[in-house]
């Protein structure tokens, strides 16, 4: 079983993965749906405004709401504050990633018009820090940030986890860069041992990647330690690219962990990463020493794809014109916001309630859940179980 074989068992290739139509088709679905949903919520709340009015128009004005392409422009600004947040804060780039993809899930099936992302974005970095082992107090973690409690980051928690699926397991390819380019600094070394089957020796794979062509496609012959620097500065490229980029496109609903960092060293060093291929797919059928073969073709145009969207996003924060059309986004948003949904902490606390209003007597429950354990041990202590009911 290879990499791929295993990662196609996880959910994130059950649940995360989707062509580009379907993806389209998605977010479309979710989009209209929210809109029904937030005129219904609308119309309600302002019949019920206008019963103790004497005004006898009863129109509704139509409620104008967000496009698909308004909805992803505003949470890929909420995925880049995400960022910040966690860059200023010194989070480890697993929790960054993490909360990052848990918004961008989230809002596949969500839209901003029934939670906004600014309430999201707060609950999802505190469960990515829980998530990837970097726990922080809920107290601690909210003096973090001015003019918010413990309420604000909690209260949205169970509404993320159940747009998420209850699935927060996120398969990152950083870890699989970094066994790329150990491979490739053996490879320069003379140490790799090439792929069973491989028609390449040791030593042809050292000789190979000395001669490695440059980025102007003139060929290069190259030291061992110029070519450890090449592999260097490709390695602080690609991940570059997959700290950004990666994390702001739909890279991880598109593609698996491993094409995705092969994609950023394409991006970073072609040639390199085009020999690097080639000589771990030498192993397999039809691969040979000087030509490629139709599996390494077909990957390396399933490569570039990846690497142009990648690239294509920007990290750096929006200019003028972008930031207009973002407070134009948000000032639409306050006018087509569902009405029933605002108050997280409010509806988190009449959840926590129940049904009737009444608030759950926690000291029962804790009472309640003690005499059952008792009896539990009591019945096990007993050799041949309780007794018999009469």
């Amino acid at each position: 079983m290879n990499e791929d074989d295993i990662y196609r068992t996880s959910t994130q290739f059950r649940f995360w993965t989707y062509t580009a139509k379907a993806l389209t088709d998605l977010r479309a679905s979710s989009n209209s749906l929210a809109a029904s949903r937030v005129r219904d919520a609308i119309k309600r709340s302002r019949e019920q405004g206008s019963k103790s009015e004497t005004s006898t128009n009863n129109a509704v004005p139509e409620v104008d709401c967000l496009t698909v392409e308004e909805e992803q422009k505003l949470v890929g600004w909420y995925c880049t504050k995400a960022m910040e947040f966690c860059d200023f804060s010194e989070f480890p780039k697993a929790v960054k990633a993490t909360a990052v993809q848990f918004l961008k899930r989230f809002y596949l099936s969500t839209s901003p018009m029934t939670y906004h992302p600014k309430q999201m974005m707060l609950s999802a970095i505190y469960l990515a820090t829980k998530v990837e082992n970097f726990y922080i107090g809920i107290a601690e973690f909210a003096k973090m940030i001015p003019k918010t409690t413990a309420d604000d980051i909690l209260a949205p928690e169970f509404l993320l986890t159940q747009g998420l699926r209850f699935t927060f397991d996120v398969r990152h390819p950083y870890r699989s860069l970094e066994g790329g380019i150990m491979e490739l600094h053996e490879m320069s070394r003379g140490s790799y041992i090439p792929p069973h089957g491989s028609s390449f020796t040791t030593e042809d794979v050292r000789v190979g990647i000395l001669k490695v062509k440059s980025h102007r496609g003139k060929p290069a012959t190259m030291t061992p330690d110029e070519c450890a620097e090449r592999i260097k500065r490709a390695h602080n490229k690609a991940g570059d690219i997959l700290t950004k980029g990666a994390l702001l496109t739909d890279a991880y609903f598109l593609y698996t962990p491993s094409q995705i960092w092969m994609s950023a060293l394409l991006a970073a060093d072609k040639p390199l990463a085009e020999f690097y291929l080639h000589i771990i797919l030498s192993g397999t059928p039809n691969g040979s020493v000087s030509e490629p073969s139709s599996l390494e073709l077909r990957l390396l145009s399933l490569l570039e794809q990846c690497a142009g969207l990648m690239t294509r996003s920007s990290s750096r924060g929006p200019d003028e014109t972008e930031t207009m059309e973002l407070k134009r986004i948000d000032k639409k948003l306050y006018h087509c916001r569902n009405p029933e949904k605002i108050d997280l902490v409010g509806m988190n606390k009449a959840v926590k309630e129940g049904s009737n209003g009444d608030k759950v007597d926690e000291e029962k429950v804790v009472k309640k859940r003690k005499i059952e354990r008792d009896r539990a041990a009591k019945e096990e202590q007993d050799l041949f179980g309780a007794p018999l009911k009469k």
